[in-house]
């Protein structure tokens, strides 16, 4: 085992370093870290060019080894490495230890890592990115730190799936540069080379986050297993607009449009092209929620009922209504250059859960509108529970427009994938009526904490109703369901760990239920995470637990007489390859 001492003297007085150089033997080189140890700015020197491209912040470990951070050295094996660490506050770190292998090193299957949703092998991930579907295969750019489990560094993930749920995690694809970090945006086809990069290249738009926040494209010719950043760019650029980001691209007609957040309105621009760029309009102003800047806009093309109907997705952060990161949306009408909305009780939400934000759709997908959100809250998210990773993506949903009575709304229901991957259905053996005080408690028998459970809800002469998700330890998730008062409510104040931040133990998340004579619901769970959905899309609701053993106890409890629950089941889902 090598040795390095990180000797911050007092030779520099606002910058200390370190230097070792050692010969790249292995595969990997494993750096210490330790969750908010000291910050330093990490270079993996090669014949004078850093292999890691620019300087990655890391944690240092100085009093214990929370993970070890995998760089991948093969490409240099057999080389010489200068290792460079950088402090910028001129703090002593003692020693601290490195070393070389042919492995990473870590299991991937640690206690709160999800089994089918995506969750990144290593390190930190927050939104979605660049989804594109082509060639068989559905993929999921995501903002990645490749380099330890918090929001720094931020690089494009990437990995692809052939069915939704079982995901390959790749090497990432797009690396930050002089231009700045590579925050979010999108992908699409250029089935025809409009762009001139080949036809069928998979061209995609990030936001080059330096000084100014600008947007960068790269494309890709293998099938999005590396992307080529085009020599011109920034391609857009806003002086007037400190936060400018997150652009989403879509074809109409034979242009390209993109939506731009900019500050807290979306700005819309037209290329022929994709590299030359033209504002067409903005929209936002005096509408919605803005209680903060708006982030990662998607605008979407429906047909209803006969008619074409758009709608825009636009997540703020906080402001949601139950704290924090949530995503809302408009319904309306787009010409080609500008968005109308329609007059409806703004703001609307895609999910007033917790833990869905940033979400967007995968491009290419004909009449089909498939969503993926980000399962976390910035409220919380650098502090969760993990241990080599941090966060996962929400399962995926069809989108749709539907009627509730008064207006149209944007349905999210579980996509279809998601439903094919269920095995080892079992029926929970229920009364056909349950009535107060009764409880009926099934255990969910031999399961690994990832499942999910549907039953159907008619009301009686009762009109309440509480779903207990619990384990013997008596951590639970508690879902009150008022169908008389439209709402749903979740207890997750005593769900397991929920000490790591104050606001993420909430004992009154609340949503809205659709009216509706029957309420089929489906509860997913994967182990740190709880995704409820009514009626086939109606209510999605979706937030995040951390139980120390898995829940495996189901307890229906009639709140105020008679309740019937019919067809009650339990699955598990297939395991994420």
């Amino acid at each position: 085992m090598k040795r390095f001492l990180i000797c911050l003297g007092a030779a520099l007085a606002l910058l200390s370093s370190c230097k070792e150089s050692i010969k790249a033997e292995k595969d990997y080189l494993l750096i210490p870290s330790q969750n908010h140890g000291p910050e330093a700015l990490l270079s993996i020197n090669v014949k004078g060019e850093n292999i890691l491209g620019e300087k990655q912040v890391i944690e240092l470990a100085t009093d214990r080894i929370d993970y070890w951070i995998p760089i991948d050295i093969s490409s240099v094996r057999g080389s010489r490495l200068e290792l460079l660490v950088e402090t910028p506050d001129g703090t002593e770190a003692g020693p601290v230890e490195f070393r070389q292998s042919d492995s990473r090193e870590f299991s991937r299957d640690e206690r709160f890592r999800p089994v089918y949703h995506f969750s990144p092998d290593f390190g930190w991930t927050n939104d979605p990115n660049g989804m594109v579907y082509y060639d068989g295969e559905y993929h999921l750019a995501y903002q990645a730190n490749p380099y330890g489990t918090r929001h720094y560094n931020m690089h494009w993930g990437n990995a692809v799936s052939e069915d939704l749920v079982h995901w390959t995690d790749l090497p990432v694809i797009v690396r930050p540069d002089s231009l700045g970090a590579v925050f979010s945006g999108s992908a699409v086809l250029d089935a025809e080379g409009s762009a001139g990069f080949g036809d069928n290249a998979l061209v995609a738009m990030y936001t080059s986050a330096g000084r100014l926040q600008r947007q960068s494209i790269a494309y890709s010719l293998d099938r999005g297993r590396n992307y080529t950043k085009y020599e011109g760019n920034p391609v857009i650029t806003d002086l007037d607009s400190p936060d400018f980001r997150d652009p989403k691209m879509m074809k109409y007609g034979d242009s390209w449009v993109v939506s731009v957040a900019a500050g807290d309105v979306i700005a819309f621009y037209g290329s022929k092209d994709l590299k030359d760029w033209t504002k067409l309009s903005e929209f936002g102003r005096g509408i919605g929620s803005h209680a903060a800047v708006w982030e990662c806009p998607d605008l979407i093309r429906f047909e209803y009922e006969g008619q074409t109907k758009w709608v825009l997705l636009v997540s703020i952060n906080p402001g949601g209504p139950n704290g924090g990161s949530v995503t809302q949306y408009f319904i309306g009408d787009f010409d080609g250059k500008e968005f109308r909305a329609d007059p409806l009780p703004y703001p609307l939400w895609i999910d007033e859960g917790t833990d869905n934000y940033a979400g967007v759709t995968f491009a290419n997908t004909g009449d089909r509108k498939i969503f993926l959100g980000w399962m976390s809250n910035w409220f919380y998210s650098q502090e969760t529970p993990f241990e080599n990773f941090r966060n996962a993506m929400t399962i995926p949903r069809d989108l749709s427009l539907r009627h509730n009575g008064k207006h149209l709304f944007l349905a999210s229901s579980p996509s279809p994938e998601v439903l094919a991957a269920r095995c080892d259905e079992k029926s929970l053996a229920l009364p056909d009526v349950i009535a107060r005080p009764e409880s009926v408690s099934p255990v969910i028998e031999d399961n690994n904490g990832a499942y999910v459970i549907e039953f159907t809800a008619v009301p009686d002469k009762g009109k309440k109703m509480e779903l207990q998700l619990r384990n013997t330890k008596g951590e639970k998730m508690v879902f009150r369901f008022d169908f008389r008062a439209g709402k749903l409510s979740l207890d997750r104040s005593n769900s397991g760990i929920v000490d790591f931040e104050p606001r993420f133990s909430n004992d009154n998340i609340v949503t809205d239920i659709v009216p509706r004579k029957e309420y089929f619901v489906q509860l997913f769970v994967d182990r740190h995470s709880t995704e409820l959905f009514i009626n086939d899309g109606d209510v999605s609701f979706t937030n995040t637990m951390f139980p120390t053993e898995v829940y495996d106890i189901l307890d229906f409890i009639p709140l105020d007489g008679k309740m019937t629950i019919k067809d009650a089941k339990v699955s598990r889902i297939k395991r994420q390859n």
